[in-house]
C-alpha cells in the first residue's frame, strides 16, 4: 500500500493519492470545498447524496460543498484513487471569470466524467503530475498543484459542456428502494425520525432497513441521519447568524448537548468553529 496527503493550513486545499488492497474512505463525507474523485484503476461504487454509482476506471467524479457522499463496496478490493478537495477561493487565482469557465461545477450537486482516450491520457499525466508536486514538495508546489487541478477541472468541464450529461442507473432495484428511503431522510431530517418510523413509512422490517441501508449506502441508518442534520447545521453556521441554541431544533436534534457532541464527532470541530470562519 502506498499513499499521500496534503492539506494546506486553512483546510482550503488537500490532496490524497492511495493505491488500496482494502476499503478506504476519508472520515470527513462532506466538505466546505469541491472534491475531485478520479479512480486511476479498480472499480468502487460510490453513494452520493441520494443514490448509489458504479465508478469504473478512468472515471472522475466532481461533488460540490456540502454534499454528502461515501464509496460502499468493501468487498472489492484492489484500487488506485486520486482525491483532492479545492475551495472555491482556490479557483479564482486572479481570474474573475472563473464562474463561466468552470460553470458546471457551479450549476450541478455532481458530474460524472467518462472522457475519451485522448483526454483520459491528458487526465492521466495531469494527476501524476499533481502527486509528484505534492511528494516532491519544491519551492512553490502548493501553487503549481493548484494550477494543475484546474487544468484537470477546466477539461472535465468542456467535456460536459459538448456531451449530454449520461443517465446513471441504480446497480438493483433494492438500491433503488433505499434510495427513496435516503430522500425521505433527506426531506424530513428535521423532524423526528428512527430506525422504527422510517421502516413502517416503507412497509419493511427495522431489520430489513437496517441491513440494506449500510449495504447501500455505506452508513447506519443513526449515522447518516446525523450527517444529514450536521450538513445542514454546518450551513446554517457559515451562512447565517441564528444562534446555535436555535439552529439545533432546526436540524432536528432533541438537546444542544447531544447536537454537540454529534457535531465534534462528525466534523472534528465544535459548532462556534464555523461561525468564527465567516
Amino acid at each position: 500500500m502506498k499513499s499521500i496527503l496534503f492539506q494546506n493550513a486553512d483546510e482550503t486545499f488537500t490532496v490524497s493519492h492511495r493505491k488500496a488492497l482494502s476499503h478506504h474512505m476519508p472520515a470527513n463525507h462532506f466538505h466546505s470545498t469541491f472534491e475531485i474523485f478520479y479512480l486511476i484503476s479498480g472499480k468502487r461504487e460510490f453513494f452520493l447524496k441520494d443514490r448509489t454509482l458504479v465508478i469504473n476506471e478512468g472515471d472522475i467524479v466532481i461533488i460540490s460543498p456540502n454534499i454528502l457522499h461515501r464509496t460502499t463496496n468493501t468487498e472489492i478490493h484492489k484500487h488506485e484513487r486520486l482525491i483532492v478537495n479545492i475551495h472555491e477561493i482556490c479557483m479564482a487565482l486572479g481570474n474573475p471569470s472563473y464562474r463561466n469557465i468552470l460553470q458546471p461545477l457551479f450549476e450541478q450537486e455532481y458530474i460524472i466524467v467518462r472522457c475519451p482516450l485522448q483526454e483520459q491520457l491528458l487526465i492521466e499525466t495531469l494527476s501524476q503530475s499533481i502527486i509528484q508536486e505534492i511528494q516532491l514538495k519544491k519551492p512553490g508546489f502548493e501553487m503549481y498543484a493548484q494550477t494543475l487541478v484546474l487544468q484537470l477541472l477546466i477539461i472535465c468541464c468542456r467535456h460536459v459542456q459538448q456531451t449530454s450529461i449520461e443517465q446513471i442507473e441504480s446497480p438493483s432495484p433494492m438500491h433503488e428502494r433505499i434510495s427513496e428511503v435516503v430522500r425521505y431522510i433527506n426531506n424530513n431530517y428535521m423532524y423526528e425520525l428512527s430506525l422504527q418510523s422510517v421502516a413502517d413509512k416503507f412497509y419493511v422490517s427495522p431489520y430489513y432497513l437496517s441491513r440494506f441501508f449500510k449495504e447501500v449506502t455505506g452508513f447506519t441508518f443513526v449515522e447518516y441521519l446525523n450527517n444529514v442534520r450536521i450538513k445542514e447545521a454546518k450551513k446554517l453556521l457559515e451562512s447565517s447568524s441564528i444562534k446555535v441554541n436555535l439552529i439545533y431544533k432546526k436540524v432536528g436534534f432533541g438537546s444542544v448537548t447531544h447536537f454537540g457532541r454529534v457535531f465534534k464527532a462528525v466534523t472534528g470541530y465544535a459548532p462556534l468553529h464555523y461561525r468564527k470562519r465567516e
